[in-house]
């Protein structure tokens, strides 16, 4: 019954079949023994049941709310100052590009240590992790040069409204060379200024004290003590004034000269007020100069100065080469160039590069036999600087010394 409730259809349309078949005329049996095959076929056909499996329950997906790493560092690739972000076991996710600069880059998932290995930044770091609370320490590196930095740690406050098991840190390399460097060189400064005018200040509070003690009668010392005192006065009068000229340098150094200076008629001039002095020294000062003009923008006496300072040098301490020979270029579309060049003994390599640095000097007793404060190439710089001019010194060892001004 099952069946046949199931081929209702196709039951109901043989016997309509049979009907149509009877009414026209087609004999009774056949039709009848033709309906009787097709309900015996509707009826023990078996057609194919489709039962549907059943479903399996659908694993039960846990969301993880994504990572915030994206959000943390997402302004930190603009900073120029050396910046990384830490997980909670110290291990590097992000470096900013300024940090891949200063410190080479570091493979993400490495722990800091791989590449800071100082025991106080990584004891630094440690605290931060294990309390939550930032900190700081004076850190130096000396590969590929010597840096002095401040490293900063602390905490990456997340929003509290999007809850997160995520722990970051921030490490930060503030750079404070430059600040170091001046200090040293304030200090350095101080200390060497106040060593220059000791001496002379001691020789003259002696010599005072001599004059009016022992040689209180004697003229002949008299004579003699005051002539040192002179000199020495001398001394510290020339120092003060080069301490006044580089202070007045400083405070106008950014500001660049925009009068236009003839440097042969200059150069001239330089050399005829050196003459005297080049004449005490036997030496002959030579100059080289080309026809017609050579202009540059410039402070007229403020490149006196400079020239005066290069050709003096030069009478002094090349003096055993008896000439001093001045050089001024002036080629067509290249830079305008004053090269002072002696034949005197020469300067080591090693003292080359720090022959503007104030108060530094080759040999002392050399240089305070000639009256020298120290800070005439230091002057020299500066008002080179002002006039955005390099000073280039080339010396080898018994075969002098030339230096370069180009502009």
């Amino acid at each position: 019954m099952a069946r046949i409730r199931q081929e209702r259809p196709v039951l109901l349309v043989a016997l309509l079949i049979a009907l149509i078949a009877l009414a026209a005329g087609v004999n009774k049996w056949v039709v009848l023994g033709l309906l009787l095959l097709m309900v015996i076929t509707a009826v023990w056909h078996a057609v194919p049941v489709i039962r549907e499996a059943p479903l399996e329950p659908a694993p039960e997906v846990i969301e993880t709310p994504p990572s915030r790493l994206v959000e943390v560092t997402a302004t930190l690739a603009a900073l120029d100052m050396p910046v990384m972000v830490l997980s909670n076991d110290a291990s590097v996710l992000y470096q900013n590009r300024a940090a891949e600069k200063a410190f080479g880059e570091v493979t993400v998932g490495a722990h800091i240590s791989a590449r800071l290995r100082s025991p106080g930044v990584l004891d630094m770091i440690a605290e931060t992790i294990a309390t939550n609370a930032p900190n700081q320490i004076e850190h130096s590196e000396r590969l590929p040069s010597e840096r002095v930095y401040i490293v900063r740690s602390a905490p990456v406050e997340l929003d509290r409204q999007q809850p997160t098991d995520e722990r970051f840190f921030l490490v930060s390399f503030r750079d404070i060379s430059e600040v170091r460097r001046i200090d040293r060189m304030r200090s350095d400064f101080v200390a060497n200024a106040s060593h220059e005018l000791r001496t002379p200040l001691a020789s003259l509070r002696g010599f005072i004290e001599t004059i009016q003690g022992p040689a209180k009668n004697d003229a002949k010392a008299q004579e003699r003590f005051l002539g040192i005192m002179l000199d020495q006065a001398t001394r510290m009068s020339r120092l003060v004034d080069d301490l006044l000229s580089l202070s007045r340098l400083e405070l106008k150094s950014h500001i660049a000269p925009d009068q236009k200076v003839d440097l042969v008629p200059l150069l001239g001039h330089v050399r005829d007020s050196l003459v005297p002095l080049a004449h005490d020294v036997g030496v002959e000062i030579a100059l080289h100069l080309p026809k017609g003009k050579a202009e540059v923008l410039g402070d007229r006496d403020e490149l006196v100065q400079v020239f005066e300072n290069l050709m003096e040098n030069a009478c002094k301490y090349g003096q055993e080469g008896k000439t001093v020979d001045v050089f001024l270029k002036n080629g067509s579309g290249e830079p305008v160039e004053v090269t002072v060049v002696d034949k005197g003994p020469g300067i080591p390599a090693e003292h080359v590069p720090r022959l503007t640095e104030r108060f530094y000097r080759v040999s002392i007793e050399d240089s305070r036999s000639k009256k020298g404060t120290g800070l005439g190439l230091a002057i020299v710089k500066h008002i080179l600087t002002r006039h955005r001019a390099r000073l280039i010194v080339k010396s080898e060892v018994g075969k002098g010394t030339s230096f370069t001004v180009r502009f």
